[in-house]
């Protein structure tokens, strides 16, 4: 038996080719991988991920993520990581495009 008998199959997709607004499932299965799409002013009602640890990239515009009572703004090109216990807001500060990676928690 080889590696590749038991390789995922590999997937290439284009951001710009994801129809969903404003989030689109960017592959299927794990680790769970979402681009959010924000025009200004738009954000995401606060909500939690409790199974996952979640990495956060923008790639286009700046987004204000509220973390429970903290507020961190982050900027294209830069990433925030953090614990999906923690109750989460993302709103656009301008027009946005971020990727989401939801990991697994491992206990």
């Amino acid at each position: 038996m080889t590696d590749d008998d038991h390789a995922t199959p590999t997937e290439h997709v284009a951001l710009a080719d994801l129809e969903d607004r404003p989030h689109a499932q960017v592959f299927d299965g794990e680790p769970r991988t979402v681009r959010l799409a924000l025009e200004a002013g738009e954000g995401v009602a606060s909500h939690r991920h409790p199974d996952r640890r979640i990495v956060l990239h923008v790639l286009e515009g700046r987004l204000a993520v509220t973390l429970g009572d903290d507020e961190h703004v982050v900027e294209r090109g830069e990433l925030l990581q953090f614990d999906g216990r923690r109750s989460v807001a993302p709103e656009a500060l301008e027009d946005s495009v971020a990727v989401i990676v939801l990991a697994p928690r491992v206990a």
